[in-house]
């Protein structure tokens, strides 16, 4: 067990280079955010990005919902240009490595608690809370493919019937909460949450309420501190999909 965690945290330090610069790739939906154009990206792709910027407020839930509500914007350009610059860089951590060392942390915890199956699930899922904490997205061209791509993952286990369940009862909740409130949320969150229902699904029916519950939680104090500290108020909006995805850590990481 502990060669298998520790060959997980060597795979997370190098995938860590590769989250960076596809996260860099993905720009905010602010529409007036100052366009930093990169190397061989789209108009308005930026390149590597603060990974420790605070968002403080994300814009309306229209540019959640996975595609980019930005005038003259191509979209599939733009994801098209972030993964052929992650593709042509090299596995060597960028300095400081706090993207690189957070990606090997996650990647040997999950490894250590649930099993190689997760690891798919704990890159990404730190691509896409590092994208979302930057820019107030979840691109549906990170988030669709790791449907077929976690379910493969996940066929070791033997529970991809109940992950499938799970998948699609915890998108339906999300569904039901962005059908309430749209302003609260995006529909980039309730695909999110599909795929943490099936991770957290395949790990038991506990780890999937869990999940269900923590991402809510987790969110509700960060806003609950924002407000305290007069950093916000209560009509103040942030990323969601950190908070999310930290709580289906949680879940995953539970005892099966």
């Amino acid at each position: 067990m502990a060669v298998l965690v520790a060959l997980a945290a060597l795979a997370g330090l190098l995938a860590g280079r590769y989250v960076r610069v596809l996260a860099g790739g993905f720009t905010d939906a602010d529409p007036d955010a100052d366009p930093r154009a990169a190397p061989d990206a789209v108009p308005h792709a930026a390149p590597d990005a603060d990974p420790d910027a605070d968002p403080h407020a994300a814009p309306d839930a229209d540019s959640r919902t996975g595609a980019r509500a930005v005038p003259g914007l191509d979209v599939r350009a733009e994801a098209r240009a972030a993964f052929g610059r992650a593709l042509r860089t090299w596995p060597v951590p960028a300095w400081p490595p706090t993207v690189e060392v957070a990606t090997a942390a996650v990647t040997a915890l999950v490894a250590w608690r649930a099993g190689l199956p997760y690891v798919y699930l704990a890159v990404a899922g730190t691509a896409l809370a590092l994208i979302d904490w930057r820019t107030s997205r979840l691109p549906d061209a990170i988030t669709l493919p790791s449907y077929p791509l976690l379910a493969l993952s996940l066929l070791p286990t033997g529970e991809v019937p109940r992950a499938l369940l799970g998948a699609a009862a915890l998108a339906a909740v999300y569904g039901v909460l962005w059908l309430v409130r749209p302003a609260a949320m995006g529909l980039g969150d309730v695909k999110l949450a599909g795929l943490i229902g099936m991770a957290a699904a395949a790990r038991g029916w506990e780890a999937w309420a869990v999940a269900a519950v923590a991402g809510q939680l987790l969110g509700a104090l960060y806003a609950l501190a924002l407000l305290l500290t007069g950093r916000a108020t209560r009509d103040t909006q942030f990323p969601l999909g950190p908070f999310m995805l930290l709580g289906a850590l949680v879940a995953v990481c539970l005892d099966g």
